[in-house]
């Protein structure tokens, strides 16, 4: 089947990946977009995932302010060079990412939850399944189950993209690194909500 420049372009507009790329990736799929979109995304996860190690010290401190001032962010956001930290995309990912936060996040990795906390979460689960007569290793399995279900609420890069529920905040930077070709991270941020006290 012969992929016409048309829809080369037209995924191309939606993924933001190279022409080569979109034509090749429709050629895999036999023209199919919405398989072409998804093979596009596993590849740019896995160069995301080589460039997971660079050292990321420039970017940008951004700020959003949320309900009429009801609510504000800070975050920094790093990649390696500042000259992608000055690109449409990086500045648009800052944002999308501030407004995410303002959602209610409290931490930007798994590994900044303090394990007291990781290790409260899990006695209260195994507490509620205290009862249910399961072999222990099926308690821990449900367990497993249930912290990541609260890691999704309280870890930035683990929840739903507020804007597409089907992405995580995860495979939203990682969509970005492959466009972009640096590594990004979500170095730190803040979040201020009127009458809550830190």
């Amino acid at each position: 089947m012969a992929v016409t420049a048309l829809e080369v372009k037209a995924l191309r507009d939606q993924t933001g990946a190279g022409f080569m790329e979109c034509k090749a990736a429709l050629n895999e799929t036999q023209g199919d977009p919405d398989e072409a979109v998804t093979l596009l995304r596993k590849r740019g996860l896995a160069r995301a995932a080589k460039r997971a190690g660079r050292s990321t010290s420039e970017g940008l401190i951004g700020s959003y302010i949320h309900m009429g001032g009801k609510i504000g962010v800070l975050i920094e956001l790093n990649c390696e060079s500042d000259f992608v930290a000055r690109t449409d995309e990086f500045q648009a990912l800052l944002k999308d990412i501030s407004m995410q936060i303002a959602a209610s996040p409290l931490y930007a990795s798994q590994e900044d939850v303090a394990v007291e906390a990781v290790e409260r979460e899990k006695e209260i689960y195994r507490s509620q399944l205290s009862d249910s007569n399961k072999p222990d290793h099926i308690i821990e399995k449900i367990v497993k189950g249930k912290l990541e279900a609260y890691y999704e609420q309280v870890v930035l890069v683990d929840q739903p993209f507020i804007k597409d529920p089907k992405i995580t905040i995860g495979q939203l930077i990682a969509t970005t690194i492959a466009k972009l070709g640096e590594n990004i991270t979500v170095s730190r941020f803040s979040r201020f909500k009127v009458g809550e006290i830190p």
